[in-house]
């Protein structure tokens, strides 16, 4: 059975100047222990799909599904109180930005024993004195903080947003979640602090056969530690995979084009070469284009572009492309 299971969720943001759709008919499926990356630019709704599944939306949005499912429970069907409990004990996000998300009038201590939950101690009840004092620096030795007793009497300013992020993560893990969402964990991060955090998720994975859905922008990253890719444009899913699949035969134009855009360093780069850049940017939500959104963007967009494009399987690796890329024929 699927830990994550997600068909046709769409999201609506009632703004000012009308209702738009931010994210369109977005499937996800998650197994037990299974890593999947989310990639796509900023803008491309990787974010909204993340904060729907634990139930974040604010009051201008408007999510539907036709199914959304965590393990055998129907999330649609329950009420925002069993919700946020369900959520609460099964599910763990990493935002973005650690340091915005801690809160700066308390101490980092203060902050990690009040993410441990009572329903964790294991041990004799008369043993319970100051067990998520204990329960905080094993999480932070757990996550390769040593000098535990200067980072918790710290506040958040005072610690590198390295330091902070890995204290986000010893956060999420004090409830021993089945899936863990990292929303860019690793950005605006010196590449020795990005291998230290991404190291430490592969572990969690590993040790504790926890899922994890890693958001990001830069799939080479992601592609590192994921077993399989799901690539979003516009709000839309344009291509979903195992890591293979997709990094070797893309099929959708925008997938190689984020591949493209990665650097290659196995030759010798002219000085001051160009970098491979997909033209354009990502329209605004009251400017969508019809048909297939990458259409305006897309190099090989044709006439029947202005339609849009059913998605279409191969093998387990879908897309969704009228012209789709390594491909002889497309079986419908």
């Amino acid at each position: 059975m699927a830990l994550i299971d997600i068909r046709n969720l769409t999201i609506h943001i009632h703004t000012s100047q009308g209702r738009f759709k931010a994210v369109e008919r977005v499937n996800l499926t998650m197994t037990e222990g299974e890593i999947r990356g989310l990639v796509g630019e900023s803008g491309s709704g990787k974010s909204l799909v993340a904060k729907a599944i634990l139930g974040l939306q604010k009051d201008n949005w408007e999510v539907q599904a036709d199914r959304m499912r965590l393990g055998d429970i129907d999330l649609l069907a329950l009420s925002p109180r069993q919700r946020r409990k369900l959520m609460a004990r099964d599910i763990a996000m990493i935002f973005q930005e650690p340091s915005s998300h801690l809160d700066p009038t308390q101490e980092i201590g203060e902050q990690i024993v009040e993410a441990i939950p009572f329903k964790t101690y294991e041990g004799k009840w008369w043993k319970m004195y100051k067990w998520r004092q204990k329960r905080a620096i094993a999480l932070l030795h757990r996550i390769g903080i040593k000098d535990h007793q200067s980072v918790l009497k710290s506040y958040p300013h005072e610690l590198s947003e390295g330091i902070c992020q890995k204290i986000m993560i010893a956060m999420a893990l004090a409830k021993n979640p089945k899936l863990l969402i990292a929303d860019e964990p690793t950005a605006a991060m010196e590449a020795t602090t990005q291998m230290q955090i991404m190291k430490l998720l592969n572990k969690i994975n590993k040790v504790n056969n926890t899922s994890i859905l890693l958001i990001s922008h830069d799939i080479e990253t992601v592609a590192d530690l994921a077993d399989s890719l799901t690539v979003m444009y516009c709000g839309q899913t344009v291509e979903s995979g195992k890591k293979d699949q997709v990094l070797r035969t893309p099929r959708h134009p925008y997938t190689e084009a984020i591949l493209l855009a990665v650097p290659d360093f196995s030759f010798q780069v002219e000085r001051k070469s160009q970098l491979y850049a997909l033209p354009g940017s990502i329209p605004p939500l009251q400017h969508l284009p019809i048909g297939c959104r990458l259409g305006p963007r897309c190099p090989n967009a044709q006439k029947k572009c202005v339609e849009k494009p059913r998605s279409k399987r191969i093998k387990g690796h879908q897309f969704n492309c009228h012209f789709p890329l390594n491909v002889t024929m497309v079986k419908k």
